[in-house]
């Protein structure tokens, strides 16, 4: 995109990581073909190349996998926490030392810039698993009473947004608890989860307790209907967490859904306009606003509607779209054909309705899947861009004129997933977030996370919690 300032390439080298031509499904602590030989192909967003050809997980391959899963739990749960511990720890140093590979591959695979994978995705992996380690030998002192027993096999499906992070929010507390796991990565990035599972096997980690199915939306499906999986976790859309609600009824399986947001980004006339506009930018444009907690409505106080949209669409002015690998790049590579078509289609809903479309000037690369940064003005509640979970780079600006007006606009969603407050005062901040129905409310800032504070959502944005203390809980009998 066009800028005051003049920026030299800063590509990181491929080289820094191997991609075979292929890799299978990851099993009992060995790489092995599908049951019927069937097999895709990972592709990069931003170029549309071929990366590797993966095995496809069938009802066959999970059942397989389950097995494993249990025979594990047998050795795995009867383990001392403190000897578990070791394995995590052990993990998430390899995670560390083997972190600007893993950042190169999923920026390759997923079409994120290379400076977030680097800064952003990867410490947080490390630091999950240490968090999780750290528990592992303490669990009698959680808070769920004494002696709480891990549930079993953890069948676990992940999405395409954070790839290599997911999949750390849900195997770090399942392995520490003592369970075992079946994961199914999304299919259109299965590539670090299966260098995750080599990453297994360097840590010594006994056979079958963790088990690597890429594959599609019918290997997930069996993944969540096995009979002897005793825990399912999952991150992705409402429609299909639905689904997996209606296939888990009348089970006994624990369930932790994860699922869509339209989250509210509240900014007041006394707040750092500066300051909001970067969390603004933050909140909507990371990870090319692929993500459940992004800011993708903007409540913005009436009376400096004009001044923060100046600043805004400055700054969008200076954000660089283009190479992934380049540690210039602001805006990646939208991670399908598939999502881009749905991106398209909403956005042009959106002007369609009579909302006010604007993006700043940019150079759109001739092969792979893009989207410039776009913002919304002059849209209602009624717009399905203030109401529809878009998933993409794209902001809805709505206006308000009291603290009422905007608790009840943030609130007037299905999702109730994250939402964030720009003001300067503290009471305020305080008394907006108690009547937001958001399961993450940030102060003066956006999209911060930690592994020690929960996550989760309210409505249909899910239901359980990851993270911290308190995701313990979901794969424990308490």
């Amino acid at each position: 995109m066009s800028s005051v300032f003049a920026y030299a390439p800063a590509p990181e080298s491929r080289s820094i990581v191997d991609i075979a031509p292929s890799y299978g499904l990851f099993i009992d602590g060995e790489f092995t073909e599908a049951a019927d030989g069937k097999v895709f192909k990972t592709v990069s967003p931003s170029t549309e190349e071929v990366l590797a050809e993966i095995a496809q997980a069938g009802e066959a391959d999970v059942d397989r996998a389950v097995k494993a899963a249990r025979k594990a739990f047998e050795k795995w749960s009867a383990l001392p926490g403190s000897e578990r511990a070791k394995y995590l720890f052990r993990i998430a140093r390899i995670i560390q030392e083997r972190a600007r590979e893993l950042a190169v591959l999923e920026t390759l695979d997923n079409g994120k810039p290379i400076k977030e994978t680097r800064d952003a995705d990867l410490p947080l992996v490390a630091a999950h698993f240490f968090y999780y380690a750290g528990w592992a030998d303490k669990l009698d002192h959680a808070g769920f009473g004494a002696d709480p027993r891990p549930l079993g096999v953890a069948g676990q499906v992940i999405p395409w947004n954070f790839p290599l992070l997911m999949l750390a929010w849900k195997i770090a507390p399942a392995l520490a608890t003592g369970n075992t796991v079946v994961l199914k990565p999304a299919e259109t990035t299965p590539l670090s989860a299966l260098f995750f599972a080599d990453i297994c096997r360097q840590a010594g980690l006994p056979k079958g307790v963790v088990n690597i199915l890429p594959g599609y939306g019918d290997a997930g499906a069996a993944v969540v209907a096995h009979p002897d999986v005793n825990k399912v976790a999952f991150t992705g859309s409402t429609a299909v967490g639905k689904e997996i609600a209606r296939t888990v009824a009348g089970t006994r399986k624990k369930v932790t859904l994860e699922l869509g947001g339209k989250g509210a980004n509240i900014v007041f006339d006394d707040a750092p306009i500066d300051q909001a506009v970067e969390g603004i930018v933050n909140g909507i444009f990371f990870n090319q606003g692929q993500v459940c907690c992004a800011g993708s409505r903007l409540l913005v106080q009436e009376s400096i509607q004009d001044e923060l949209l100046d600043s805004l669409k400055r700054r969008l002015s200076t954000l660089r779209l283009g190479d992934p690998l380049d540690k210039n790049t602001d805006i990646g590579a939208i991670n399908s054909e598939e999502q881009l078509t749905r991106i398209t289609s909403l956005v042009e809903q959106g002007e369609a309705e009579g909302a006010e479309r604007w993006s700043p000037a940019c150079d759109i690369p001739e092969s792979g899947y893009w989207f410039a940064p776009t913002l919304f003005t002059n849209v209602t509640q009624a717009h399905r861009i203030a109401r529809d979970e878009i998933f993409g780079p794209v902001l809805s600006v709505l206006t308000f004129r009291t603290p009422d007006e905007a608790v009840a606009k943030a609130n007037n969603t299905p999702y109730g997933l994250s939402a964030g407050i720009w003001t300067e005062k503290g009471s305020r901040i305080l008394a907006v977030a108690n009547k937001l129905r958001a399961g993450v409310v940030w102060s003066n800032t956006f999209n911060k996370f930690d592994p020690t504070s929960p996550f989760g959502g309210y409505k249909e944005s899910g239901f359980g919690r990851e993270g911290g203390r308190h995701g313990l809980e979901a794969y424990l009998d308490v």
